[in-house]
């Protein structure tokens, strides 16, 4: 088994469209970034880097290149994903916190597990997910910032 860690985070910004977990949210308000900004599928995507020991998001898909202006967290993902599994690798499992004051998570919790275990190719079983706040503290919690921390485990094929 081979354990890697993910970790991102998006400022919270008006007018665009907010997605997490591949999942579209009916909010005013979205996340900064050079892609869709994805804060879920962006940490899910380091932690599969990190577990197959294939470096990070910003070496396949950097930010300061044109081509991955507005680019589908899913197709970030659906690429690692490939690259994992053309290394030998398969998710064993994978655990999510999502770190929000808004918006509340509760009832889209499932339709992002669903989603997460659909573009792994895993069963909805082997995801679980979290919602947290920080409690007013910090940018996280003053509603300025959302913030994604991933454990995935892979297993060889």
């Amino acid at each position: 088994m081979r354990v890697g860690i993910g970790y991102d985070i998006h400022r919270i910004v008006e007018d665009r469209k907010l997605i997490m977990g591949g999942v579209l949210f009916d909010t005013p308000y979205g996340l900064k970034g050079h892609s869709d900004a994805d804060v879920v599928l962006h940490a899910v995507c380091d932690a599969l880097l990190g577990a197959s020991a294939s470096g990070d998001i910003g070496e396949f898909f950097p930010d300061t290149d044109a081509k991955w202006k507005n680019v589908s967290s899913e197709f970030i993902t659906n690429e690692i994903t490939a690259l994992v599994f053309k290394k030998g690798y398969c998710v064993n499992n994978i655990d999510i916190n999502i770190i929000a004051q808004k918006p509340k998570l509760k009832e889209r919790k499932i339709d992002i597990k669903k989603k997460i275990a659909e573009l792994l190719n895993i069963n909805e079983d082997r995801v679980n997910i979290k919602a947290k706040t920080n409690e007013g503290l910090d940018a996280v919690g003053r509603g300025e910032a959302i913030v994604a921390q991933v454990i995935v485990g892979l297993i060889e094929k």
